[in-house]
This record gives structure tokens, C-alpha cells and sequence, in this order.
């Protein structure tokens, strides 16, 4: 599938600012299950912008202005093709090692109403697979139902602003990931784009990705309750939304707000 994208946001910087320096993960990249045909970035400052790729494998860049606007606007568009591999992205070259995606952040905390009735359960070879998609059924019961606002407990200001990028779906994926690794298997969270149908409002989105030691990262959307399909475009990975954000400034000084966005699929 070709899915084109183009979408807008906003970041408050505020009056009288000297410098402003942001750091932009907005640029996804060519891999097992997309291949980026067309992508730009259109903001104050971009064409300076120094490009690298971070610690955990993605694009970025870090853009500055000298006494930028008040508020900053940032237009993305581009085409990427998609595959559907039911959620499989095996191993990417680059990758850090899985172990590392283990480590627990506090926007990953582990529910026990999740992870109690799997305690238990094998975990290796075969039966890996069959357990994260019991987990990713049961985080779409907690995480949907009654129970979500005890997921919601101790959340600090910095969740929140990220949530409020990717919502609800931060939410679904923290849950995944965090029961992944109360279970001792790696997991990392993933933002990105959903092509959505005409009664769905298309939107940034997020989710996770566990390892499986036969077939690499398999990705778990458990807000959709299905594995990402070629209607997901990875952008970026992390350990949870915080250090996945698609900007934030240096330091931060203003929310990101997503004014208009529009994805669709290409003719």
C-alpha cells in the first residue's frame, strides 16, 4: 500500500525567546515492512538542521532559530509503501540489543491486573508467541475497560505531554510493553502513522514491539487488538513515549499540539 502523509503541529515556545532548539524524530526510514518514497520536513531553521541517528536506530535532527516566533509550526508530508508481514520485523541491522529493552521506565510499569494470570505461563520457543498475543488481549480488556484509570495512577508531567500526542494509544502501548517486561521479554514502543478508513480519523499513532528470539521484533498494536498491519508506517522506537516524542524543545518549553493532519492513501 502507498499511504501519503501530511500533516501539521504547533510548539509554544513563548514570547521573548533568544534560541530555540528542537529535537525532531518526524523522519522514518526504509525497512523490512515500508520503504519511504517521498519525505520532507518544512520548519524555521531545517535546512541547518544537523541529522544523525540516535541510540536507538532512528533519524532525528536538531534544529535551532535565533529569536524564533512564538509559536512554531511544523508541516511534514511525504509518501511511504507499506507490507503487510503480520507485524514481523525480525531483526534491523543497527538494532541495540533486545536485553536493553527490558529496562523498566516509570511510564511502563507493570499492572498486576495484566500480568498476574501470566506469571506463570512457558515463555520460550513457541509458546512466546502464543503468550504476547494473550497479553496483547488482555491489555485491550484492562487498558479498555473499568480498569484503566488504576493504569493512569502516578502518571508525571512528562507522560502526560506525551499521551496527549499520541492518544489514547500511549496508554495501550506503556501496558504491553510493561507486562512484556515483567515477564522478562523486551519491548519497546513505536510511534508512527495509521492510515485510517473514512469513518476514522487518520492520526499519529503508537505501539509496541516484543522480541522473539526465532523471529526478531513483532509489533502489537493492542489498542486495534491485532498486529500492525500495512496500514502502520513505523517513524520511530524507544523505551516508552518520552524518549519517542516527535519534537520536543531544548529544553522544553512549550506543549506540541497537533493542529491538522491528514493521511491518506495514495492513488
Amino acid at each position: 500500500m502507498k499511504i501519503a502523509i501530511r500533516h501539521s503541529m504547533s510548539l509554544g515556545l513563548g514570547a521573548g525567546v533568544a534560541r530555540g532548539v528542537q529535537h525532531v524524530l518526524l523522519t522514518p526510514v526504509s525497512g523490512p515492512t515500508q520503504t519511504v518514497r517521498e519525505w520532507t520536513i518544512d520548519m524555521p531553521g531545517f535546512e541547518r538542521a544537523a541529522s544523525f541517528v540516535d541510540a536507538f536506530g532512528n533519524r532525528a535532527q536538531l534544529v535551532s532559530q535565533i529569536k524564533p516566533d512564538p509559536e512554531l509550526v511544523i508541516t511534514v508530508a511525504g509518501i511511504v509503501e507499506t507490507i503487510d508481514r503480520n507485524g514481523v520485523i525480525g531483526r534491523v541491522q543497527g538494532d541495540i540489543p533486545p536485553a536493553l529493552y527490558r529496562r523498566p521506565t516509570p511510564a511502563t510499569k507493570a499492572a498486576g491486573a495484566i500480568t498476574s494470570k501470566f506469571r506463570a505461563a512457558p515463555k520460550t520457543g513457541q509458546d512466546r508467541i502464543a503468550l504476547l498475543h494473550a497479553l496483547m488481549a488482555r491489555v485491550a480488556e484492562v487498558v479498555g475497560g473499568s480498569e484503566q484509570t488504576q493504569m493512569q495512577d502516578g502518571q508525571s508531567q512528562s507522560q502526560s505531554l506525551a499521551a496527549a500526542v499520541h492518544p489514547p494509544a500511549s496508554d495501550y502501548a506503556h501496558a504491553f510493553i510493561g507486562a512484556a517486561r515483567a515477564l522478562e521479554i523486551p519491548a519497546r514502543y513505536v510511534t508512527g502513522y495509521l492510515h485510517g478508513s473514512d469513518s476514522d480519523q487518520p492520526a499519529l499513532h503508537a505501539w509496541a514491539e516484543a522480541w522473539d528470539d526465532g523471529l526478531g521484533w513483532i509489533g502489537f498494536d493492542a489498542m486495534l487488538l491485532l498486529c500492525p498491519t500495512d496500514k502502520h508506517v513505523r517513524v520511530a522506537v524507544g523505551l516508552d513515549a518520552t524518549s519517542t516524542m516527535p519534537v520536543r524543545a531544548i529544553p522544553v518549553s512549550g506543549e506540541p499540539q497537533v493542529l491538522a493532519m491528514s493521511v491518506e492513501a495514495a492513488q
